[in-house]
């Protein structure tokens, strides 16, 4: 629902984009302990798995890592390298990987027999994060249309210029504001 004039007044939808102070933005929504808020995409249990999976797959270094999740999910989220590579250093502890030769000063690591044997035990929760990262994927995909990423620039431009230019009055502000929430109103009510 449309909560007023611009873009601090919309509510956050669960798991969806939703408008934040200055763009979109994924939402994962409500954090019990803190009220609304967002929360992180995996807890380190679940990132542990996506890592070890995708490093059976096929040896990888970190940054590759970040990389196939990122692309997974069409750009909407790509873990930091503060959180990837001290999971690859725990997971490496816990003997489900392994460093493997490579070219250049980069890691890459492959999964050991235990790594394998430990991805087999949890066959069902790794298909379920790997549907979640496809699952965010798809809806960047039909979210993030580039026509639509033109269409909010042009207007960013074309607001930026006509209230640069100072002889906006107060009741062009609000003629401004009421075009631009109307526009809101009818873009919500699509089907």
């Amino acid at each position: 629902m449309f909560h007023g004039h611009g873009m601090r007044g919309c509510t956050p939808r669960r798991g969806r984009w939703s408008r934040g102070p200055f763009f979109f933005e994924w939402d994962m929504g409500v954090d019990d302990r803190k009220g609304r808020g967002r929360r992180r995409m995996f807890d380190s249990g679940e990132l542990r798995l996506v890592l070890l999976k995708l490093i059976a797959d096929e040896p990888r270094h970190g940054y590759d890592l970040i990389r196939a999740i990122e692309e997974r999910t069409g750009g909407a989220y790509a873990p930091s390298p503060g959180v990837v590579y001290p999971t690859l250093t725990l997971l490496e502890d816990m003997g489900l990987i392994e460093e493997r030769q490579s070219e250049g000063a980069k890691k890459q690591f492959a999964a050991t027999a235990a790594g394998e044997t430990h991805l087999a035990e949890r066959t069902e929760e790794v298909e379920a994060l790997f549907a979640r990262l496809d699952a965010l994927g798809e809806e960047r995909a039909r979210t993030d249309s580039g026509s639509v990423r033109r269409a909010m620039g042009n207007l960013r431009h074309v607001l930026m210029n006509r209230l640069s230019e100072g002889d906006v009055d107060e009741d062009g502000i609000h003629a401004i504001v009421a075009t631009i929430d109307e526009a809101a109103q009818k873009i919500e009510r699509m089907k």
